[in-house]
């Protein structure tokens, strides 16, 4: 294949891949765009096989190809909707570890050019840090490890070393590239530099965190991309790399942070426990769980009902019980709407996507903004599996990791129905004072599907 027939196949492909990006943008044309995506990424791989088979040998490149459909086909199998926030993260480091490798190899190629030399060692670290930085993400979102942030005595000089290590292995690709052993310590400090950024990133932040290793991913496959002269995977790389950084621009300002506040940890303090304000008093115990229903408030009458979902409907799939409740609702004239948080569940449009399972009418969730004034003058708040995006510590417990993050306003609801599993503290740890209100709570827990069938069987 030609240079210039490559190139000519490569602008078009980048070209649809942002009408796909552009069709995902609307709700009608979403799935259309998803399959144009997914159309182009195979046109990728078919013309990178075709490009490459003057450089290998074609059972080489079909055994690979192989293992790794493979492999793809049986974790889609096994993997359920309530893992894909960690799969996510995976898939992430999966790809930054693609380009390490690709840098790693590059590198070690005698005929390379400075600047092959020097993108591939960029992409060798970059590659690195998004690899264990994704890894330990996933096993925070899988509650493998503590999920809490974590900061070790030394964590920011030590993570200040080993950066300048990073940068000074690409300084000394530049010369010649870099001996075997150069090689290992430059990858060996990238490596433990993501392990020491993922670590101190926990609680509310985690959804910017998966947004920015998203984007890492995507800039390590385009420096990969320029190491070995693939013009393809510059285009699509950066695309990904730029719409990762957009996102998690996004998801910054949706929750009152500066990125790097988040990096350096200073979000939460961690080096001893959160003194209270004095005017934020110990909660008071919760009372007991689900009066008898003729004492409790009744859906019945509420003619203006906001939910707000959380990470347990996912955990209980719950969302076809919401999508029942909200047509009973609606049958009995009531308005309903869907309060969603940009960090609801653990990634980025988690709580979306779930609700579209379920076939909930997009008309009807709301972000933050534009719902959270209208929360004192509804009847009625349905919470189904949410405790942090609508902690009221967040506005005065200093100290822990969602102060100062912006929430939904519940607290102002004139009743409020509970359906979560319990009142533990949710998954950034801190405890949640609106369970000890004294007037219209109603506390209904255990499963989420158990209690939306009791509220569905009173309507």
């Amino acid at each position: 294949m030609s240079i210039t027939l490559f190139f000519v196949l490569s602008a078009i492909l980048s070209a649809f891949v942002l009408v796909g990006l552009s069709m995902q943008s609307k709700v009608k044309s979403a799935v259309a765009g998803n399959l144009v995506c997914v159309a182009v990424m195979a046109l990728a791989i078919v013309l990178t096989v075709w490009k490459a088979l003057t450089e290998f040998h074609l059972w080489v490149l079909i055994g690979a190809m192989a293992i790794g459909l493979v492999i793809g086909l049986v974790w889609a199998k096994k993997v359920k909707m309530i893992e894909m926030p960690q799969t996510v993260a995976l898939l992430n480091g999966i790809g930054g570890l693609a380009s390490a490798f690709v840098g790693a190899i590059e590198l070690v190629n005698a005929d390379s050019t400075v600047f092959a030399n020097v993108t591939a060692a960029l992409a060798l670290v970059i590659g690195a840090i998004t690899f264990t930085g994704s890894l330990i993400a996933a096993l925070k979102l899988a509650r493998k490890i503590d999920s809490r942030p974590k900061k070790f005595k030394g964590h920011s000089f030590l993570s200040a070393v080993l950066l300048i290590a990073c940068l000074a292995g690409v300084v000394l690709a530049a010369f010649d590239g870099l001996s075997i052993i150069s090689l290992v310590l430059c990858a060996s400090a990238a490596l433990l530099f993501g392990w020491l950024f993922a670590m101190r990133v926990g609680g509310a932040d985690m959804p910017v965190a998966i947004s920015l290793l998203n984007s890492l991913s995507g800039v390590a496959g385009a420096i990969a991309g320029m190491a070995i002269s693939n013009v393809l995977l510059v285009a699509v790389g950066g695309i990904v790399g730029s719409s990762g950084l957009l996102l998690t621009q996004i998801m910054c300002r949706a929750m009152n942070r500066h990125l790097m506040d988040i990096l350096l940890g200073k979000t939460v303090k961690l080096d001893k426990p959160a003194e209270k304000k004095e005017e934020a008093p110990e909660p008071e115990p919760a009372p007991e769980p689900e009066p008898e229903p003729e004492e409790a408030f009744s859906l019945k009458n509420a003619k203006n009902v906001i939910i707000v979902p959380g990470y347990g409907m996912a955990l209980s799939q719950a969302q076809h019980r919401v999508k029942a409740l909200c047509d009973k609702l609606e049958a009995n004239g009531a308005t309903v709407r869907f309060a969603i948080h940009p960090v609801a569940g653990r990634m980025p449009g988690h709580m979306n996507v779930l609700l579209a399972e379920a076939d909930v009418d997009y008309e009807h969730l709301y972000e933050l903004d534009a719902i959270n004034d209208d929360f004192k003058n509804c009847d009625a708040v349905v919470v189904v599996g949410a405790s942090d995006v609508m902690n009221p510590a967040a506005r005065e417990a200093e100290g822990t990791p969602i102060y100062g993050m912006p929430i939904l306003n519940v607290d102002e609801a004139p009743e409020v129905i509970v359906c979560n599993f319990d009142l533990k503290p949710g998954y950034a740890g801190v405890e949640n004072p609106l369970y000890s209100r004294k007037h219209g709570l109603r506390l209904l827990l255990g499963d989420a599907k158990d209690s939306l069938d009791t509220l569905i069987s009173e309507l």
